[in-house]
């Protein structure tokens, strides 16, 4: 743990000397809200509440999954500069590392829901149960990217350079886009829309407006139905599936 904590500690130290790169980080999402918010929200007619009340949850769950590519960045940029040879030729276990680089991603999530959430309340955007069902939708939030945490370590461990992990930004926005977080998954051919039901994002998204009670603007489907199940269920599965894949590609580095 203390091993972890240290590395977690070092990592805060690198944000502390880029804080412009940081702040651009975290208002990128804020960029995009206001897009939606102003350019596109007036023309979203939702059943049951604005456009506002129900894009914001969704944007809280995009502003989740921008960390799969920023984790494989910072990833892949260690391995480039030659920092993760020299932690591995230290007496440290690849558990400190990779969950020492698990919990400065999960700070630096907290920042940005921090962010997201201010952004929703300066424009109008409120939940409107207590606090314990906002505490909930922030943790299924957190789960969520605790498990694109782990897909993103392993995908920066098995590209490997910074060039190459870019790439990812070409996964990212179709996973986004392809969910319930800018519109019904019932607005899309159906195809499309039943893929965009089952995706983890649409999960989380549809979970955060059931606590936050804003319009679902879904179908009965069974996966908007047990959305917090779904929501709860997803991120274990990929946690599961990607932790020990980022854990054996860890220890293949020095083959």
């Amino acid at each position: 743990m203390s091993d972890a904590a240290a590395l977690t500690y070092r990592i805060l130290l690198h944000w502390r000397q880029r804080p412009v790169s940081i702040a651009l980080t975290l208002l990128f999402p804020v960029l995009i809200t206001l897009m939606f918010a102003y350019l596109f929200g007036g023309a979203m007619a939702v059943p049951d509440g604005t456009y506002i009340d129900f894009f914001i949850p969704g944007m809280l769950a995009m502003t989740v999954l921008f960390g799969l590519e920023s984790m494989a960045v910072a990833v892949t940029t260690d391995m480039a500069k030659g920092v993760t040879d020299r932690i591995r030729a230290m007496p440290v276990t690849a558990t400190a590392v990779l969950a020492g680089r698990s919990g400065a991603d999960l700070l630096n999530a907290v920042a940005g829901l921090a962010v997201m959430l201010a952004t929703g309340f300066a424009l109008g955007w409120r939940p409107h149960h207590g606090p314990a069902a906002f505490l909930t939708a922030l943790g299924l939030l957190l789960w969520l990217r605790f498990a694109f945490t782990w897909v993103g370590i392993y995908l920066g461990l098995l590209l490997r350079t910074p060039e190459s992990a870019t790439a990812v930004q070409i996964l990212v926005w179709p996973i986004g886009f392809l969910s319930s977080a800018f519109v019904s998954p019932g607005t899309m051919p159906g195809w499309l829309g039943a893929i965009a039901t089952w995706n983890p994002l649409s999960a989380t998204a549809t979970a955060a407006r059931t606590l936050f009670a804003g319009p679902a603007w879904t179908g009965p489907t069974w996966p908007a139905e047990h959305a917090v199940l779904l929501a709860v269920l997803w991120p274990a599965v990929l946690t599961a599936l990607f932790l020990p894949l980022a854990a054996r590609q860890y220890h293949r580095l020095a083959r």
